[in-house]
């Protein structure tokens, strides 16, 4: 991608602060094109596949489901602003295009466990009949991590060739057996390794890049030392977080 002027070359700096902000997001501001023409915006909720894609969730009856129909083409505003002037904290900037899932294919439900263990409100009614599943596969984004430092990205920098599919295969399982047999390590790994509060933690999703923890309406991401292939791999840098914070607590 050809980096459009003003904006800085991408460090690794700004690379990882984007796939946090990817990463991490759990709302945001979709734009789109209504039927008749009219630009419009919207709140989403928002999680990732295992690729690092964006999923949202729609219902018919929002103003934006027929937009997407009609156009795919899309633009995604990422990052919560904290204290103080909003503008400065960061906040990435998706171009993406709408893929509807169809139901019941084995996609879709992948999608949806991954998305309702990032989003558990969304349990209400993710059920109802007119909700779909939508990846928005983005075509280019840009960072903007506060005052003078505006950055241009590629698909390859937000979405690593990593093993995705390998790790998607058994990640719900994982999660299953980790927050059932494991949780007191699953809250010491959030508070050792992510420096997140005391409290009731759990495993929300794993990738090829890392793992999302999630208490109550916080969520918090560790990225893998070495990103594991399979599931021996994926195994074992579990169990080497889970002795890490246990051998920092004692």
């Amino acid at each position: 991608m050809s980096r459009p002027s003003g904006f800085l070359p991408a460090d690794a700096g700004a690379i990882r602060l984007a796939r946090s902000l990817l990463r991490t997001a759990r709302s945001g501001a979709l734009a789109t094109r209504a039927p008749d023409g009219a630009p419009q915006a919207t709140r989403v909720g928002v999680t990732t596949d295992a690729d690092g894609t964006p999923v949202i969730l729609v219902s018919g009856l929002a103003a934006h489901t027929p937009a997407l129909h009609a156009d795919p083409r899309c633009a995604l505003l990422l990052g919560q602003p904290g204290k103080g002037d909003p503008l400065a904290h960061p906040r990435l900037s998706l171009t993406c295009r709408a893929s509807f899932l169809e139901p019941g294919t084995p996609e879709k439900n992948r999608v949806a466990a991954r998305y309702l263990g990032h989003q558990e409100y969304a349990k209400l009614y993710a059920t109802l009949p007119d909700f779909r599943y939508v990846r928005l596969e983005f075509e280019e984004a840009s960072l903007n991590a506060g005052f003078g430092r505006a950055y241009a990205l590629g698909t390859q920098e937000l979405r690593p060739d990593l093993a995705w599919a390998s790790i998607a295969g058994i990640e719900q399982a994982t999660l299953a057996h980790w927050n059932a047999e494991h949780a007191e390590a699953v809250s010491l790994i959030a508070r050792h390794h992510a420096q997140a509060s005391t409290g009731s933690w759990r495993l929300a999703g794993i990738d090829a890049e890392g793992i999302d923890l999630v208490s109550a309406d916080e969520i918090r991401r560790v990225v893998f030392e070495t990103p594991p292939s399979s599931g021996d791999e994926l195994r074992a840098a579990l169990a080497g977080m889970a002795a890490a914070a246990r051998a920092a607590r004692s």
